[in-house]
C-alpha cells in the first residue's frame, strides 16, 4: 500500500539538534516494579545487590541453601553468612554459567544504617544499565511548555476556554469527580487540547487527521534516552579523586509541617538513587514539521527553535524554584519521632535567588514539577490535593516533601534537579 497524505506523512530530513550535557546532585527515575522484596535484593552494612535472581536461586539449591535462605528472609535475619558458607568470602563474585550472580550494574553503596526495606530501585535499560529514559526528559519540557502557556496566554492567544481563570472554574465544578480520574484530569481539562488541537497543513493542503498524537505539535521534538549512567572515576584540576554516577541506596525522608511550622516526620523510603550525575542526551527539533501545524482557534506555538525550548525550561524551573525557597523558609527544624528534621543544607541549595538548574525531573519533583499547579489559585490546588490526596487543610499544597539523606545521616539533597548544557 503506497501511504498518502491522510495516514501518513514523510519527515523530511532537516533537523536542529542539540547534544545536552546533563548533570544533577541526585536523580531518581523509577522503574516498572515499583518496589522489591526483600528477596530480591542482598544487603550488607556497606553494599546493596541487586542479583540475577534466577541465578541465586539456582546456585543456593545447588548449594542446598535455598531453603535457609527463604527462611531466613522470611525471618528478616541477616543473611551473608549464609552466602559466605555457601560461596565463600568473596561471595560477591561468584558466577553461573559464566554469568556473575552479583552483576557490577545492580551494586550500590549504601548511605544509611537502617535496615533497607522494599527498596525502590532505578529504571533501567535491557542491559541491566542504569539511564534517563527521553519519556522522562521530553515530559518534563512538555509541563514547561504548558505552565509557559498559560502564564502567557495573551502572548499566545490561549483560547479563552482554556486559560487559568476557566480552568480553575472547572475544577471547581468537577472537583467532586476529581479523585475518580485525577490521573487524567489535566488532560481532559486543558493539556490536550493546549497540543493537539491544530490543523496539519502539509504542501499546501489540509491533512484530515482527528485530534491527537497526530497533531500534537510536540511531534517536531525528539528527545533520546540519555547515555548509560555508568559509574566513572575523574580529577579534578587539584588532582581530587571525584566519582560522578555513583549508585546509592539510602533513605530518603517524606516530611511535612504542623500548624505551628515545625517539620514533621511522615515516613522513610528506602530508594536506589543516582548522585552526582554527568550524562548527555540529544534534542531535536524538526522545523518542517512545527510549520504543519496551525491552530483552530490561531493559538501560537510558543518556541521557532531549540534555543527558546530551553528558555520556557529554565523559566518554569525558576518558578518552582521561587515556591521551594518559599517552602523551606517558613520550615522548623524538629526532632519529631526520634528523627532529626534539621535542613540547613536544603535551605543552603535554595539561598541563590537565580535558579542555577534547567528543569527538575524523575522522582520525588511532586505536584510542582509534574503539573502547572503553580499558575492556579492556591485555594483550588489545596481543593485539589484534599480532594485526591490525604487531607490538610489549611496548608498550601503540595504539603510534603521528598529529602535524601547522605552517608553520615544528614538531610543533605533534594531529587531531580538537573542541568542542560549545550555541548
Amino acid at each position: 500500500m503506497v501511504p498518502t497524505p491522510e495516514n501518513s506523512l514523510s519527515k523530511p530530513e532537516v533537523y536542529e539538534t542539540k547534544r545536552i550535557q546533563l548533570t544533577s546532585p541526585m536523580l531518581h527515575i523509577g522503574s516498572e516494579v515499583s518496589k522489591l522484596s526483600p528477596f530480591e535484593y542482598v544487603q550488607t552494612s556497606e553494599r546493596v545487590y541487586l542479583p540475577n535472581r534466577e541465578a541465586l536461586a539456582k546456585a543456593l539449591n545447588q548449594k542446598g541453601k535455598l531453603q535457609e535462605y527463604i527462611r531466613r528472609i522470611e525471618d528478616r535475619e541477616e543473611i551473608t553468612s549464609l552466602l559466605k558458607d555457601a560461596f565463600g568470602d568473596d561471595w560477591q563474585t561468584e558466577e553461573l554459567d559464566g554469568e556473575p550472580i552479583f552483576p557490577k550494574t545492580g551494586i550500590s553503596r549504601k548511605w544509611t544504617d537502617e535496615t533497607i526495606t522494599d527498596l525502590r530501585p532505578m529504571i533501567r535499560n535491557g542491559f541491566g544499565q542504569r539511564y534517563i529514559p527521553g519519556s522522562s526528559i521530553k515530559g518534563a519540557i512538555r509541563t514547561a511548555i504548558a505552565y509557559h502557556l498559560l502564564k502567557h496566554s495573551n502572548k499566545y492567544q490561549v483560547t479563552q476556554r482554556y486559560r487559568v481563570s476557566e480552568i480553575e472554574k472547572r475544577l471547581r465544578e468537577t472537583m467532586g469527580e476529581l479523585k475518580r480520574n485525577a490521573k487524567f484530569a489535566d488532560d481532559r481539562l486543558f493539556m490536550d487540547n493546549l497540543f493537539t488541537e491544530f490543523d496539519l497543513y502539509y504542501q499546501g493542503e489540509i491533512v484530515n487527521s482527528r485530534n491527537g498524537p497526530n497533531t500534537d505539535f510536540m511531534r517536531a521534538i525528539h528527545v533520546t534516552d540519555s547515555q548509560p549512567l555508568l559509574e566513572k572515576v575523574a580529577k579534578t584540576q587539584k588532582g581530587d579523586r571525584i566519582v560522578f554516577n555513583l549508585p546509592i541506596a539510602t533513605e530518603v525522608i517524606v516530611s511535612s509541617k504542623f500548624n505551628d511550622n515545625k517539620a514533621k516526620f511522615k515516613s522513610p523510603i528506602y530508594a536506589e538513587l543516582l548522585h552526582n550525575i554527568r550524562t548527555d542526551f540529544t534534542i531535536s527539533l524538526d522545523p518542517e514539521i512545527l510549520s504543519w501545524f496551525r491552530h483552530k482557534q490561531d493559538m501560537k506555538v510558543p518556541f521557532e527553535n531549540l534555543a527558546e525550548v530551553l528558555k520556557i525550561c529554565q523559566e518554569f524551573a525558576q518558578e518552582q524554584w521561587n515556591a521551594e525557597y518559599d517552602y523551606w523558609q517558613t520550615i522548623k527544624d524538629n526532632q519529631h519521632q526520634r528523627k532529626n528534621l534539621y535542613f540547613d543544607h536544603i535551605r543552603q541549595l535554595y539561598e541563590p535567588e537565580q535558579c542555577p538548574y534547567s528543569l527538575r525531573i524523575g522522582w520525588g519533583t511532586g505536584m510542582l514539577g509534574t503539573t502547572v499547579n503553580l499558575c492556579l489559585d492556591e485555594g483550588v490546588v489545596e481543593q485539589i490535593r484534599d480532594t485526591c490526596g490525604i487531607m490538610a487543610p489549611g496548608f498550601e499544597a503540595p504539603k510534603s516533601r521528598r529529602t535524601v539523606v547522605n552517608s553520615k545521616g544528614e538531610i543533605k539533597y533534594v531529587p531531580g534537579w538537573v542541568k542542560f548544557k549545550v555541548l
